[in-house]
């Protein structure tokens, strides 16, 4: 399993290299200039790593001026411009470009990745214990557990030797997996050049199969049970080709991308804070990228 980095100083020696590669210092001409957009994501990523808010992370820069030197920061920035900032760098954009940047400095002049895996997770909206949450709802209704109406949801396409991010996408759930593949791969082949695919059944359909494999010479590993089970031959050509030769050993690898989802969960939180769709996606956006910068530590791409 890759190793993720537990220096706060590295990591944001890191985040500052990454964004310096993505990002123009500033936003525009006439902005204050007393914080860089650099400085301000290598704060972002930051807190993540430390698991609290914004109020939290100003309270620890605060308390920690080596920090605040390895950001080259004259002031602390206030809370509020920090929130401001989250809502400009992480947009769709500046969160693709952060993310191709990454993406560049871990693999180097290739762009060949021989084994993907695809899959998405939901996280929850608040940090109430499930058991409380489980134990409350039994109060007024004793024969049915907790219900989620709706829920962040991060879907990503990692690699199974390095278990780095190379696409990601945010939505809310609960939705079906099938529609979101398509999207995905579309995405991460922009970046980089993927010889197999596993994915489970999910995301198991005959236009997934020819997306992949017709439009962009990626062999699929999906195993074919999406819908009602039968012992009749699956529809399509790639389908029924699963059913005939399918490849166990690769598929057994798809179970990397869970392990991304559990180091995400493990370093960064298994909850999100923002209470709108939008904030919620952006704190999405975050936990990829800052999941990355985290591995590109490890492999010494900064030193």
């Amino acid at each position: 399993m890759a190793q993720t980095s537990k220096s706060p100083k590295a990591v944001v020696l890191a985040a500052l290299a990454t964004a310096r590669r993505s990002l123009p210092a500033y936003a525009h001409r006439f902005s204050p200039k007393k914080f860089t957009q650099h400085q301000l994501f290598a704060c972002l990523v930051l807190k993540n790593l430390l698991r609290t808010d914004y109020r939290g992370l100003v309270a620890h820069l605060q308390d920690h001026p080596t920090l605040v030197e390895a950001l080259e920061l004259k002031q602390v920035p206030h809370f509020t411009t920090l929130q401001k900032a989250s809502r400009r760098l992480l947009q769709t954009a500046p969160a693709r470009r952060l993310l191709k940047t990454a993406v560049q400095l871990h693999l180097g002049r290739k762009r060949r990745v021989p084994r993907a895996a695809i899959d998405s997770t939901g996280l929850e909206c608040s940090a109430a214990s499930g058991y409380f949450v489980r134990r409350r709802n039994r109060v007024g209704n004793p024969w049915k557990t907790v219900v989620y109406h709706h829920y962040p949801k991060l879907g990503v396409v990692t690699g199974i030797e390095d278990h780095f991010i190379y696409a990601f996408q945010t939505r809310r759930g609960p939705r079906p997996d099938i529609d979101e593949f398509q999207p995905l791969l579309a995405d991460a082949v922009q970046r980089i050049r993927i010889s197999q695919l596993a994915a489970d059944a999910g995301y198991d359909s005959e236009p997934n199969h020819k997306f992949a494999r017709d439009q962009h010479g990626i062999r699929t590993v999906i195993p074919p049970k999406h819908g009602r089970p039968t012992t009749k031959p699956a529809t399509g050509r790639y389908r029924r080709l699963m059913q005939v030769r399918f490849d166990r050993d690769a598929y057994r690898q798809r179970a990397q991308v869970e392990t991304v989802m559990s180091m995400i969960k493990r370093r960064q939180g298994a909850h999100v804070n923002g209470r709108t769709y939008w904030s919620q996606c952006r704190d999405l956006r975050l936990l990829a990228l800052t999941h990355n910068v985290l591995i590109l530590l490890v492999l010494g791409v900064f030193y």
